[in-house]
């Protein structure tokens, strides 16, 4: 037999480069095996065994009481199906040219090599310990499906194989590794990760989130000497069948020559991923069931490929992810430029056009005018790359929410085709469209309609309304923690990357986040400028944080070494494209952006005395407008209190961090209408809050009162005082945030002294760097300087520790990969579930108070809890409307009431269930030395004695 002979001398001539006596034998040994297995003689090829499934969960019993299951080929054509139509109708123009220029292949080719790879990405499934999972498919009475595999010739398998704790996605990796080189990839036996037989089998072990470890070829080329669990003999074989079969049904022919690009690598990972997510959708999966006894015969699999790649479109149609793109931006009439938003306007895409697309740096006072830029940047970009959406990155979930409807109105002319929106922050992360609708329902009486069919709201039960694939909707505005996980070692981090490499980002008070989130700003840039990510960063000032911000782009882009500096002067702008690196300073703004004059005024009275002094020229008045920053939700209830009764000509408002959710919403869209910088509010009128509102925009007041901060958060709830004077009062003796830096306040304290006037913006940068020089510590006395010295030092060591620490945990920069994608998912000896929250900033839990089975509104009990009709749990999109963030340290060793239903949820275990009772008309639950207080004016947390 002229065909097995072959094979015999293929497996002898590999042998030979087998490393070790050992090894080759157990290589000749499974190769020969399998090959004889699969070839029983010249002509017919070993059929293909539609019993081994790869589906299940979900899918019913049939009316003999076994599960039905869905068989593993079938996903698989699914798989590739729909990756077929990602690349067509999802993928930028961009991305796919990544991929082809990356693998040295025409687009066609690029395309069913995708579609290949991606249906391979679960033949790991083809494995003992997969397919005979004790959670696995049954028959009625209890006896898994494929165990009847046991008995038959050739699917034996060692004591101890079902027990192999190796996942399916790294027996892909370990099995795909060794046929790929088989088949004429390039590999490399003493570094393979250098080469794409074993990129490609890396990454697709990688589809459940996580990359796993470099595979060498002693173990590639016989796994199951080292994992018993993926079988020799006919397992071993339906692998191969599989393999071919995918190859044959879609095409991909062809053995590219390439390699595997960090950039081609999160494209493939995404597409892969996405495709396995959308083809593994239950319902579809229902429609798609063979009937009992479907062979998988090569016309079978002909015929359903045929019903895989139509079913695929209707699921990308149905997933909201396509149809996006943007507008070509109206040309600016350009009249002296005096403008930021018009300099920018007239000149960037000249910019764009010459040198493509990449990042625009803009510094100014916090402002519409500076966030209008920011949006104006954003539309030249996205058009310019064909993006399919854009992402809003701002410091806090406060600030976001009040972004949402200038978003929304920027999208209506900006956006072209459907679009959806999500809101994505720490306190909408469970449902993020139920939080979005909660938004509109919020904002139903104010610009944003609430009415049905309004073209972004999207439907609560949609696909993208889950916590990994939120990113994925067209038109995201979150927190910039969302952009900082795409570059540390958490799951699904390629994922984020993937959902931003197609869109636009825009990113609000760029450093606002302290050392530890400068320093992952940093290692994000590169990677968006290696994937040609459009990025816009708005500042306050510039500073050596911006410099270093342009040169991480500049960097990942490849380009030069020399320092590139942004522009001092405010306003300014710079750019630097993607496809070289280089920096470009335009022409900038020759006037001034909202030019006026800050008076700061520093009192020394007790703080509320003081508040009460400041406001009640207002209330004799009987008109004017003022905010009063308070450091804790705690405190601004207090004040808002005694206000309401000391000053009962003043309309107070209050709005704080720790409310719920839907209140929250609720009482910044009245702020957004009661203080608008448009309208003329009669009567006096006041807003109490905390720090959480000074990156809020569109609130304008007569005058700001505050508690100490430093200076960078001074300025910027100045910023919110209107008028050509602005004024901000400083109560010096009130207490100061537990976020703020303590040394960074008194210094702040020691520059502004007993008041000041500054001109905006000119000062501003002069002003910062007074705050840090080292000279101010030498106008101190001796003892005052020495107690100054020792609180910078201990921020100096707080700095290095977060900036070692991100430093640590970040993944590596795209052009330091080596060619090994584990290094994104690596786990640092000593990393703890703890590390990462902490590391994004204070770690928050989310509090929800029920009157056992019945959720509050406003004071009273309300609707009960709903739960699932079959399983009777929770609905989480339910309670987002009710979550309460509060930071981890007001709560610990707080168990909270959650019984085991509540806590197996995944969605719900970060969710603290806490059970209130009625008192003195407010609900209250006292336990493990906590006390916890819900009104309608938000959660008050006190620890007991």
């Amino acid at each position: 037999m002229a065909v097995v002979e072959g094979i015999i001398r293929l497996a002898f001539n590999e042998v030979k480069q087998a490393e070790g006596g050992a090894a080759a034998g157990c290589f000749c040994r499974g190769l020969l095996e399998a090959r004889l297995y699969w070839i029983r003689d010249e002509e017919q090829l070993m059929s293909l065994d539609s019993r081994l499934w790869g589906k299940a969960a979900g899918l019913g019993k049939n009316a003999a009481g076994a599960h039905r299951t869905h068989p593993l080929i079938c996903h698989l054509l699914d798989t590739a199906a729909v990756a077929e139509v990602l690349w067509d109708e999802l993928l930028t123009s961009r991305q796919r040219s990544m991929v082809a220029g990356a693998l040295q292949v025409a687009d066609g080719e690029a395309r069913a090599l995708a579609a290949f790879w991606a249906g391979l990405h679960d033949i790991g499934k083809i494995s003992v310990p997969f397919q005979l999972h004790r959670y696995g498919p049954k028959y009625a009475d209890g006896q898994l499906l494929a165990q009847e595999l046991c008995g038959e010739d050739g699917y034996g398998f060692p004591a101890g194989a079902a027990l192999d704790g190796q996942s399916h996605e790294a027996a892909a990796h370990w099995w795909l590794a060794g046929i790929f080189e088989e088949i004429g990839y390039p590999s490399s036996r003493r570094r393979p990760q250098s080469r794409l037989s074993h990129a490609v089998a890396q990454m697709l072990g990688g589809h459940g989130g996580r990359f796993h470890p470099v595979v060498y070829a002693k173990d590639y080329r016989c796994p199951v000497a080292r994992h018993p669990g993926l079988g020799a003999g006919r397992w071993e074989e339906q692998r191969r069948v599989h393999f071919d079969e995918v190859r044959r049904v879609t095409g991909a022919a062809s053995v590219p020559q390439g390699r595997m690009t960090p950039r081609a690598a999160v494209v493939l990972t995404g597409l892969v991923t996405l495709s396995d997510w959308l083809a593994s959708i239950d319902d579809g999966i229902r429609a798609r069931l063979r009937d009992e006894g479907w062979a998988g015969t090569r016309d079978d699999l002909d015929a359903y490929w045929q019903v895989a790649r139509a079913a695929a479109l209707r699921l990308v149609e149905q997933s909201d992810l396509v149809g996006t793109g943007f507008a070509r931006p109206e040309p600016v009439q350009c009249a002296g430029e005096t403008s930021l938003a018009v300099g920018l306007g007239a000149q960037l895409p000249d910019l764009v056009s010459a040198h493509g697309p990449g990042l625009v740096v803009v510094t100014a006072p916090a402002s519409q005018e500076r966030t209008q830029a920011a949006l104006c940047a954003a539309a030249v970009l996205g058009h310019a790359v064909d993006a399919r959406g854009l992402f809003y990155a701002l410091p806090t979930g406060s600030a976001a929410d009040s972004h949402m409807a200038q978003l929304h109105a920027f999208a209506e002319q900006a956006l072209t085709g459907p679009w959806r929106s999500l809101l994505l922050h720490s306190s909408s992360r469970l449902k993020p469209a139920e939080a979005a609708q909660q938004w509109v329902h919020a904002h139903a009486a104010g610009e944003v309609s609430a009415e049905p069919g309004e073209e972004w709201v999207l439907a609560a039960n949609s696909w993208l309304n889950s916590h990994h694939r939120a990113l994925l909707a067209a038109l995201g505005t979150g927190t910039v923690d969302e952009l900082l996980q795409a570059v540390m070692p958490v799951q699904f981090n390629v994922m984020r990357l993937f959902a931003f490499s197609g869109k636009v980002v825009v990113v609000d008070e760029a450093h606002a986040r302290g050392a530890w989130g400068q320093k992952l700003m940093l290692r994000f840039l590169e990677w968006a400028a290696a994937l040609q990510i459009p990025v816009v960063l708005a500042a306050v000032a510039a500073d050596k944080s911006v410099d270093a911000m342009l040169a991480a782009y500049r960097r990942g882009a490849g380009g030069g070494t020399e320092a590139m500096v942004q522009p001092r002067r405010l306003p300014a702008w710079s750019f630097v494209d993607a496809q070289a690196g280089t920096g470009h300073l335009p022409r900038q703004p020759a006037g001034t952006v909202a030019a006026a004059t800050l008076s700061v005024e520093v009192v020394d009275g007790a703080p509320y005395d003081e508040i009460q002094a400041a406001l009640a020229p207002l209330a004799e008045a009987g008109k004017g407008r003022a905010v009063v920053y308070r450091s804790t939700p705690v405190e601004a209830i207090r004040t808002f209190r005694q206000l309401s009764q000391d000053l009962p000509a003043l309309e107070v408002a209050l709005v704080h961090e720790q409310m719920r959710n839907k209140d929250r919403w609720r009482r910044l869209a009245a702020c957004r209408s009661m203080f608008s910088p448009h309208d003329d509010v009669s009567g006096p009128s006041v807003l109490v809050t905390t720090p959480m509102l000074e990156h809020v925009r569109g609130l304008r007041f007569d005058f700001v009162v505050s508690g100490p901060a430093p200076l960078a958060s001074l300025l910027t709830r100045a910023a919110q005082s209107s008028g050509g004077r602005p004024r901000l009062v400083v109560l010096r003796a009130d207490h100061t945030s537990e976020l703020d830096d303590v040394a960074l306040v008194q210094r702040t304290g020691l520059v502004l002294g007993a008041g000041r006037t500054i001109s905006l913006p000119e000062d501003v940068p002069l002003l910062l760097d007074e705050v840090y020089a080292d000279e101010l510590v030498d106008r101190m006395g001796e003892a005052a300087g020495r107690e100054l010295q020792q609180l910078d030092n201990r921020r100096t060591v707080r700095e290095r520790r977060a900036t070692g620490t991100a430093g640590w945990l970040q993944v590596p920069g795209p052009w330091e990969l080596d060619g090994d994608l584990g290094l994104l998912s690596r786990d640092h000896p000593g990393m703890e579930p703890g590390l990462l929250p902490s590391v994004l900033g204070e770690d928050l839990v989310h509090v929800v108070c029920l009157y056992p089975g019945s959720l509050l509104e406003d004071g009273a009990l309300g609707e009960k809890l709903a739960r699932d009709s079959k399983h009777k749990r929770p609905r989480p999109g339910q309670l987002v409307p009710y979550l309460i963030p509060v930071p981890q340290r007001l709560v610990d060793g707080v168990k909270g009431d959650a019984n085991s239903v509540w806590r197996d949820m995944a969605a719900l275990r970060t969710v603290l269930r806490l059970n209130v009772t009625p008192v003195d008309g407010g609900w209250v639950r006292t336990g493990e030395g906590h006390r916890f207080h819900v009104s309608d004016l938000g959660l008050s947390v006190d620890q007991l004695p």
